[in-house]
């Protein structure tokens, strides 16, 4: 059973939503692929900068978590927390600890998804705190990322203290159009 990391409640304009977030196992990660998948894709198809370009179908969306995270997850190098509302996965994030050996007091933030029909309610802020507080835990000090720059998720991460390292343009293509969007590199200092 995945291990249960919290269940906040966030206030969602004059509701409360149940979250509960968890931090998946190697051995959960097969029940748990299909749901994941099918928040990867709604997310590729909405426009999210993960990686991925249009075309994007589900057999690829699968690939990624059966053959790009569960060998990190099974390694031990790599951490994978989910989110759920009413029972149902909205969100995730990774945590990347797979470093070299004169820089094992840092880690990556990656692929912070939050479902299209789920954003701006908590979730991504939730996951990253949830992620950082297992960063301490594993011992590490400083979290970097990167993300396309003038993404939703820019000033979220402004918000939680990241700071920005650098801009790279043209960095990567965008996943529904013909161009290449700068990225920002940012990191945080944990304390």
């Amino acid at each position: 059973m995945a291990q249960t990391l919290a269940h906040p409640t966030t206030p969602v304009r004059n509701r409360r939503l149940d979250m509960q977030l968890d931090k998946l196992r190697p051995e959960d990660l097969p029940r748990e692929t299909e749901a994941l998948a099918e928040l990867l894709h709604a997310c590729v198809h909405a426009g999210a900068s993960v990686s991925f370009v249009l075309p994007f179908a589900m057999p690829e969306a699968r690939a990624f978590w059966n053959g790009e995270v569960a060998p990190g997850l099974a390694a031990g190098t790599r951490h994978l927390i989910v989110a759920r509302v009413s029972g149902k996965l909205v969100g995730t994030v990774q945590l990347d600890l797979d470093t070299p050996p004169n820089q094992r007091h840092r880690c990556e933030a990656s692929k912070l998804l939050v479902h299209p029909k789920a954003r701006r309610q908590g979730v991504g802020r939730k996951l990253m705190v949830a992620l950082e507080r297992v960063a301490k835990g594993e011992g590490r000090t400083l979290i970097t990322l990167d993300t396309r720059r003038g993404d939703a998720a820019e000033p979220l991460y402004r918000g939680l203290g990241y700071e920005v390292a650098g801009i790279i343009p043209g960095y990567a293509k965008a996943p529904d159009a013909e161009r290449l969007d700068d990225t920002i590199y940012m990191y945080k200092q944990l304390d």
